[in-house]
């Protein structure tokens, strides 16, 4: 699990192809790696990778075939810089949100706009994606936490303050480019909620009514 407040970018120092598989090695740039070990996850690029081997400067993972084909690892080369993030721990600041590091697909950056320090997108995603984001709600930009704050169908516009620019991978994005996007955890165990409707269901999934009384709708 991960908040989606990114400590460090890295860059992708050697990608060797395994079939349809990929094993990457990492730079980690000013991460601090004295506290991990082998089998620990560091969220790169918001994609949830397993350390393989440590180097003293970074570190090897292995990306699988569906990840490769879910996510911006299908263009990556030598050279790509990438937001880094390691686990949280029982003692983390969760500064974010709640990021599984699965990432759902990938949008497309369609504008870019200043706006006085800031920088605003739009983005467009995937339009199976649509129904989870939502107004002032949270998303996952290529592993950074961010709050929508303006959706049309599946397009939708962020404002990046200059910390976050500057501390991440989005100062570079431009028109045209392509990042991981990851939806809020909640949307889709709530649509799961109110959807299901398996034999072992004993209730048929969460009502509207009992989203009311918990609060969550009016």
């Amino acid at each position: 699990m991960f908040t989606g407040i990114i400590e460090a970018v890295g860059t992708l120092r050697k990608l060797e192809r395994k079939g349809d598989d990929i094993r990457l090695t990492v730079a980690s740039g000013k991460l601090d790696l004295n506290d991990v070990r082998l089998g620990d996850s560091i969220a790169t690029n918001g994609v949830c990778l397993t350390v393989v081997q440590q180097l003293a400067d970074g570190y090897v993972a292995d990306v699988s075939a569906e990840t490769v084909s879910l996510t911006g690892f299908a263009h990556y080369k030598v050279g790509t810089k990438v937001n880094l993030e390691k686990a949280v721990t029982p003692t983390t600041r969760l500064g974010g949100h709640m990021v599984s590091g699965h990432v759902d697909g990938i949008a497309m950056v369609e504008q870019r706009l200043v706006r006085g320090q800031a920088i605003e997108f739009w983005l467009a995603a995937p339009a199976e994606l649509g129904r989870y984001i939502a107004h002032k709600g949270s998303i996952t930009i290529d592993g950074v936490s961010l709050t929508v704050n303006e959706v049309d169908g599946s397009r939708f516009r962020l404002t990046i303050v200059p910390h976050t620019a500057g501390e991440t991978t989005l100062i570079d994005l431009q028109a045209g480019d392509k990042v991981n996007i990851e939806v809020d955890l909640i949307a889709r165990y709530l649509e799961r909620l109110m959807n299901y409707d398996g034999k072992d269901s004993k209730s048929g999934g969460v009502t509207l009514e009992m989203l009311a009384r918990a609060g969550f709708v009016r």
